[in-house]
């Protein structure tokens, strides 16, 4: 089983966003993960909608007075995979951490795949109230793809290998995917844990749907840690530099 990792983009916001009562700005890097299974290939987070590239405050509202975009049209997710080769209609799923804009505004890139989502996670999607609470854009995800919602823990292959697993608190449904390499344990935590900080300090950022849930994820994933499981951070800026990039598999 072969993961690639991309860059798709980047974005300069507050501190205090990743970490609360910090101060200054941070230029975060926006992740996408290609997992090529044998039975087949999944995308975990799709980055930023190809808007963004030319037109970010037309996209984005009042977020584009909170974030700086940099994103050029080869850092599309689908521009991603094509240049490794990949042609994005033969991806087969599309795992959705969550439904903020920078996880879920490439999935119109990627027709044919099915969506996996956790249940709490879509239902917020289309609850007017929590949609605005946790700034959702359903123009990202009301795609017409096939949509599978999952409830918790979730094996995609049904071999262990490549795993959906609730880390809920960030957002209503959050979900990191937990991958079973041939050299070890991996979690992509997603924005269950932004930076290397998060995790050693427990500390949260000032924005979250739940911050005991958001505690409770981070304790689990510490425990993950200790038992030499190698956690790949949301948005960290230094632990992304030590990422290989694709055409480099990470090992």
């Amino acid at each position: 089983m072969r993961v690639l990792a991309f860059t798709c983009g980047w974005l300069t916001g507050p501190v205090s966003n990743f970490l609360q009562g910090e101060e200054g700005r941070l230029r975060a890097p926006v992740p996408c993960y290609l997992i090529d299974h044998p039975r087949g290939k999944v995308l975990f987070d799709t980055g930023l909608h190809r808007s963004l590239a030319t037109d970010p405050a037309g996209r984005l509202g009042f977020l584009a007075k909170v974030f700086d975009v940099e994103f050029g049209a080869g850092e599309v997710v689908s521009a991603r995979l094509a240049a490794v080769g990949i042609d994005p209609g033969e991806v087969r799923f599309v795992v959705n951490s969550h439904l903020h804009f920078d996880h879920v505004g490439g999935n119109a890139e990627i027709p044919n795949a099915r969506i996996v989502v956790q249940r709490p996670e879509w239902q917020a999607g289309h609850d007017p109230r929590l949609a605005r609470r946790n700034a959702f854009d359903a123009r990202d995800y009301d795609t017409g793809h096939d949509v599978l919602q999952i409830s918790g823990e979730h094996d995609l292959f049904g071999d262990g290998r490549v795993v959906c697993v609730p880390t809920y608190g960030h957002t209503p449904g959050h979900q990191s995917l937990l991958l079973r390499l041939d050299s070890g344990p991996i979690l992509l935590a997603s924005d269950a844990c932004y930076l290397r900080r998060t995790l050693d300090d427990m500390h949260l950022p000032s924005v979250v749907h739940d911050g005991e849930a958001a505690r409770a994820s981070l304790r689990w994933m510490d425990g993950l840690r200790r038992s030499g499981t190698r956690i790949f951070f949301g948005h960290d800026p230094e632990f992304w530099a030590t990422v290989p990039q694709a055409p480099d598999a990470i090992r």
